[in-house]
């Protein structure tokens, strides 16, 4: 049966391939963006509004404005949150007003503009692992050592970790808002770090901070011990479209590869194609050096001791089981984001 979904933050990475999904399934879809005179981040939005006439509207709201989300909603039975800000954890100068207000408050005021309309039936939210765990040494402590839907981070603080800390707040207060009514039901995907083409512009956010270094050559001479949860942002968007449509799906699924890739190993990939391969790391830097001169680099003491050389399996059953998602072979995903990186940085500067 054929829907009007809302999807907010309509013109990031993930948003943009939940929004092509849905259009390509013969739904109609309202995609919020925070202005529609930005027309570099919006183009791409206007490309598929060509492709799929009459199916996608576009319009204005902002995170902080209560009742932003009201027009955007009406007609609307499903609504995918996935609006909310990440920064380099150097461009973060207050956690508070930058992370945590724009995450919390706009789960808020989207939740609200829900609770007011009487369509929804449906909210799947865009969390993040780092609402499970705010360090890897957290998921040591965990059963089996192994990272889990039934965990929440409880180390995050806004002065340590504000995006996990701003995540985590979100998630629990989208729990609350849900728990206070019985009309609509949430479902939260926590995907790990996730890579992939992308169908927007380059962002400004920090996500792939450390892998757009690694392409550029930064770490030729060798990268720390140091590894990733990651996932495709196609299975991401799957996952959403179809824990909206499936009637049991609840709770929480981890979207992440069972296994974790360390930046050699995404290196050692990714140098079968890059433009330059020499200036990819062939060598993993010994922990005993990274520990000597990582505070010169960037990496605090305490966060080589809580990271490095730290790897855990990923319990993502349930995204298999239950939604259906099948996980493409991480070479295909690196390649593509690559390829989609590469060509971004030659549009940049043509």
């Amino acid at each position: 049966m054929k829907e009007t979904a809302l999807v907010t933050g309509g013109s990031g990475f993930v948003a943009s391939h939940v929004i092509q999904q849905l259009l390509q399934a013969g739904d109609a879809v309202h995609a919020t963006v925070r202005s529609l005179a930005n027309e570099a981040k919006i183009r791409p939005l206007r490309q598929l509004r060509q492709q799929f006439p009459d199916q996608l509207q576009l319009f204005e709201a902002d995170l902080l404005a209560p009742g932003s989300f009201d027009t955007a909603l009406k007609g609307c039975t499903v609504v995918h949150h996935i609006a909310s800000p990440f920064l380099l954890p150097e461009k973060i100068k207050d956690g508070k007003r930058q992370m945590l207000e724009p995450a919390l408050f706009g789960t808020q005021n989207v939740l609200d503009s829900v609770n007011r309309s009487k369509d929804v039936r449906r909210v799947v939210m865009t969390s993040t692992v780092g609402a499970i765990f705010g360090d890897y040494i957290d998921v040591l402590g965990m059963k089996d050592q192994t990272l889990a839907e039934s965990y929440f981070n409880t180390s995050s603080t806004i002065e340590n970790n504000p995006y996990h800390y701003a995540k985590v707040e979100a998630e629990k207060e989208a729990w609350r808002m849900c728990r206070a009514q019985d009309r609509w039901s949430l479902v939260t995907i926590n995907p790990g770090m996730i890579l992939g083409p992308s169908l927007t512009p380059a962002s400004e956010s920090g996500s792939l901070f450390l892998l757009d270094e690694m392409f550029k050559g930064y770490f030729f001479y060798g990268m720390p011990n140091l590894s990733l949860t990651t996932v495709d942002v196609r299975e991401v968007a799957t996952a959403h479209i179809h824990a909206a449509r499936l009637p049991q799906a609840q709770g929480r699924y981890i979207l992440a590869e069972k296994d974790m890739i360390s930046f050699a190993e995404i290196s050692k990939i990714v140098r079968k194609i890059h433009r330059r391969p020499w200036l990819l790391p062939k060598h993993q830097v010994p922990d005993t050096v990274v520990r000597l001169i990582g505070p010169f680099f960037g990496l605090t003491q305490d966060y080589i001791r809580k990271h490095l050389g730290i790897r855990f399996k990923v319990d993502n059953r349930r995204s298999i089981d239950e939604l259906g998602v099948v996980y493409r072979p991480i070479e295909q995903t690196l390649h593509e984001h690559y390829r989609s990186w590469a060509a971004q940085r030659a549009g940049a500067t043509a």
